[in-house]
Formats: C-alpha cells, sequence, structure tokens
C-alpha cells in the first residue's frame, strides 16, 4: 500500500483547484488515471428556519486500478474541499468522508451495513455512526460496502490526554475542509468497485441540532 501524506486544512475558507484529465505512470500497465469529478452543492431549511448550504468543491481522484498486480486490488488518492454556510451565524461540525462499495450499487447513498453501526446513509439526514471507520483501508467481498471518515485530528481532551476526532468544528456562519491525496485502499474485490464521497454536518442553533448530508458523484475504482 502507498501511503502519501493526507493534508486536512481547518479555516472558514475555501479552495480552488484546476484540473486536467491524464495519466501518469512509468508504464501502462501499472497507469494511474486522473479523474476529476463534479462535486455538489445542496440547501436545506431547518425546523427553526435556519438554512444550511453545504458544497463539494475542486473533487478529483487518481485512481490505480491494480496495485500489486492483480484484480483483487485497488488505490486511489482523493482530493476535495467541503464549504459550509449557516444562516443567523449557526454553528456545528463538518464530517467529510467516502462510501466504497464492491459489486454494490451507491448511487442512492450508501448500500445497507454501509457504516458500522447500521446508520442509513440513503437521505439528506443521515447522522454519521460512532462505528464508523476512520482510515481508508477497506477489505470488501462482493456486495458489501463500507464507509470512512477523511480525517483523524489529534487534540488534547480535558485531562490532557490525546484525542482523535473525526469532525472539524466551525462557528460564525461558516466553514470549511479541504484534503490533498487521501489514500482509499480497496483489497478482496474482485468485480467492479465504486466510491462516492460525503459531506455529513452536525448544524447547532439556538432553537435546533440537525444532520445536513451532501453526497458527491459515484466514480469507479476499477
Amino acid at each position: 500500500m502507498i501511503n502519501r501524506k493526507n493534508v486536512a486544512r481547518m479555516a472558514g475558507v475555501g479552495a480552488a483547484a484546476t484540473m486536467a484529465i491524464g495519466l501518469f505512470s512509468t508504464g501502462a500497465a501499472n497507469a494511474d488515471t486522473f479523474v476529476p469529478l463534479p462535486g455538489g452543492a445542496m440547501s436545506k431549511t431547518l425546523s427553526d428556519g435556519t438554512v444550511v448550504s453545504i458544497r463539494l468543491v475542486g473533487e478529483s481522484a487518481n485512481i490505480n486500478p491494480s496495485m500489486g498486480s492483480t484484480p483483487l486490488h485497488r488505490n486511489a488518492w482523493v482530493s476535495g474541499s467541503a464549504q459550509v454556510d449557516v444562516s443567523g451565524d449557526g454553528k456545528g461540525s463538518i464530517f467529510p468522508g467516502y462510501t466504497v462499495g464492491c459489486q454494490v450499487n451507491i448511487a442512492g447513498g450508501g448500500a445497507s451495513g454501509g457504516v458500522e453501526g447500521g446508520a442509513d446513509w440513503s437521505g439528506d439526514t443521515v447522522k454519521p455512526s460512532i462505528g464508523a471507520t476512520s482510515g481508508g483501508n477497506l477489505t470488501l467481498g462482493p456486495g458489501q460496502s463500507n464507509s470512512f471518515y477523511i480525517l483523524d485530528l489529534e487534540q488534547a481532551d480535558d485531562f490532557g490526554s490525546e484525542v482523535h476526532k473525526k469532525r472539524n468544528k466551525f462557528s460564525g456562519g461558516s466553514g470549511s475542509v479541504t484534503w490533498a491525496d487521501s489514500t482509499i485502499g480497496l483489497n478482496g474485490c474482485g468485480g467492479y468497485a465504486q466510491a462516492r464521497a460525503f459531506i455529513s454536518v452536525e448544524v447547532e442553533t439556538d432553537n435546533v441540532i440537525s444532520w445536513v448530508t451532501l453526497w458527491g458523484q459515484p466514480f469507479s475504482l476499477g
């Protein structure tokens, strides 16, 4: 497995990416394919009238369909930026991640069992399961899927011990997270495989706490 540095930039700013289609390799047999992706955008009005807007921009994937020269292995490096705006200076947390499936249709969101703990990933009000995977190295058989979070943020808890968080908190009505070359490693899948980005946001206002999820476009892992 090739490890590359995962970069997460946490701020109320976005990122722009200039993308081109091409092949990057030392030989045709192990060519990496660069795939620009369209990202996405959505707005949702909460029960108290708060408007939440989520955008996925600068999204791309660099895909190696056969790591280790075997059809059971895939590897991809994904990049993108999640941008969130909440009316009324709301606050919350951003949870970016990916769902990966082996010979299963993930076009409607996550598949059953996609997140450990049984969360339903088919709608736009998804609350991530506490048991969701926090790394992109997955082993899946036919008909299986799983989801993982991009972020692994180290910080100290109230007692000074190191803890790891899968979200970026924001306040003042806006926030963003940008990642570059985060690894998706898939083992054990002998058929077609797909992946799909998601941005789940927990929003807190004076009157409501709610979850809103934006899904990116599914893309092939080969």
